[in-house]
């Protein structure tokens, strides 16, 4: 068990991810894992190779920098490309329960 632990802690949030989706296949062994990395991504197992290469690049970005350092960065990048303030709105309005963030983008 602690191995199996330590392997998984040394693949980080995607392997606790990995993990979840093999429990709820039903199946166990390689069956399991084909089956939740067919269940994560589209495109079969492939793209649930690639969902987690994402997972995993997107969780160290924000443990780096912060959601609100990312979000305020993306919205300026995508405002120096020429999307319109009334654009921006419209992405964040599902935002709402993190409303200082918005206020700075």
């Amino acid at each position: 068990m602690d191995e199996a632990v330590r392997k998984i802690a040394a693949l980080g949030f995607p392997g606790v991810i990995l993990l979840i989706a093999m429990a709820t296949t039903g199946f166990t062994g390689a069956a399991a894992i084909t089956a939740a990395l067919a269940m994560l991504g589209p495109g079969g197992m492939i793209g649930g190779i690639m969902f987690l290469g994402v997972i995993g690049i997107a969780t160290d970005a924000l443990s780096k920098f912060g959601l609100e350092a990312l979000l305020v960065g993306v919205y300026q990048d995508r405002q120096e490309k020429g999307e319109t303030f009334l654009s921006h709105q419209k992405h964040t309005s599902n935002l709402q329960p993190i409303i200082g963030i918005v206020i700075k983008i």
